[in-house]
């Protein structure tokens, strides 16, 4: 696994700080520039796990590019460049504190709390006598509040959000507004592919002219879930689990071994062998979601690499 990405150290010209996210490292540059690294890192439950998943920054990366052309009729996005698999280059922004989960689908997390007994969730209803993986009537929108590093992300309602003036009113119905496209585009686009776009998140932040922007990631199996639309209603019929593409796949290893990111829970060993299969399933859903072959990248120095394609796009 010695051919994954997991930490950057790059000294970039006009760099003025970097920020290391769960997954992402984000160096700033002079003139307003941000250049965003997908790592190979893991993170679930809030967590980052001890090992890299070879390939998977690539694919993020690319999925989210691919996503960010095929939305930036509807909604405008950070992005200016991808020199480097592993890379994205785009305009500096001031992320707004909220990321705007929308849902299609009782799963996840939503459906978590419905078996709890929840019918509220982000002061939003839903409906009596759903069963997991149900369709919502319309798609909700649930909010989170952006955790700081290390921190779960909490639930929020859009009042809460008003109420502690964390964003604007005007500015919230944009991104609701934003939101709603997206996910529509999102679903037909997954259509496209024979799959069901299920849930999602999308992050925005504010450029220094004041325009709302799309940034970070969109529509990749991290910060989406994907179900395959055949046999979808029959499996429902049937009682039975839906066959998806997201990675809830690990969240269920984990926790099938022990793990949910709770106070004294210690992350389970991940073989390198369980680590390849988490990677070939990464790039099944690279394949699926997108409809391309994927096309693995020179990994034997990925750090020259990505420091000789940004220092090159920057001199251009």
């Amino acid at each position: 696994m010695s051919h994954t990405i997991t930490a950057t150290n790059f000294h970039f010209p006009g760099q003025k700080e970097v920020y290391h996210g769960k997954v992402r490292e984000v160096y700033t540059l002079e003139n307003n520039i941000l250049v965003m690294i997908a790592t190979d890192r893991l993170s679930a439950f809030d967590v980052v796990m001890p090992k890299g998943i070879p390939y998977k920054g690539q694919i993020l990366n690319q999925i989210a590019t691919k996503m960010m052309q095929a939305t930036e009729d509807l909604v405008p996005n950070w992005l200016m460049a991808t020199p480097d698999p592993n890379v994205a280059i785009g305009e500096a922004c001031e992320p707004f504190k909220v990321e705007m989960v929308i849902r299609g689908y009782l799963s996840g997390h939503a459906a978590r709390e419905y078996k709890a007994g929840k019918r509220m969730l982000c002061g939003v209803p839903m409906p009596d006598g759903m069963r997991e993986n149900d369709k919502f009537p319309e798609p909700i929108i649930t909010p989170a509040t952006k955790a700081e590093a290390g921190d779960h992300d909490e639930d929020i309602s859009r009042e809460d959000i008003l109420k502690r003036q964390i964003v604007s009113e005007e500015d919230y119905l944009q991104l609701e507004d934003y939101t709603k496209k997206l996910f529509q585009r999102g679903t037909e686009i997954a259509a496209e592919r024979g799959l069901i776009l299920v849930d999602t998140k999308y992050e925005f932040g504010k450029t220094k002219e004041g325009k709302i922007v799309l940034i970070d990631e969109i529509h990749t199996p991290d910060s989406s879930r994907y179900f395959y639309a055949e046999g979808y209603s029959e499996r429902q019929e049937r009682g039975e689990v839906q066959k998806q593409l997201s990675k809830e796949f690990v969240r269920q290893w984990l926790i099938q071994n022990g793990f949910q990111g709770l106070e004294g829970q210690e992350v389970p060993l991940m073989s390198d062998a369980y680590i390849e299969t988490v990677s070939e399933r990464y790039i099944e859903l690279y394949e699926n979601i997108t409809g391309e072959t994927f096309v693995k990248a020179d990994v034997s120095d990925i750090h020259a690499r990505i420091e000789k394609n940004v220092v090159d796009y920057l001199s251009k």
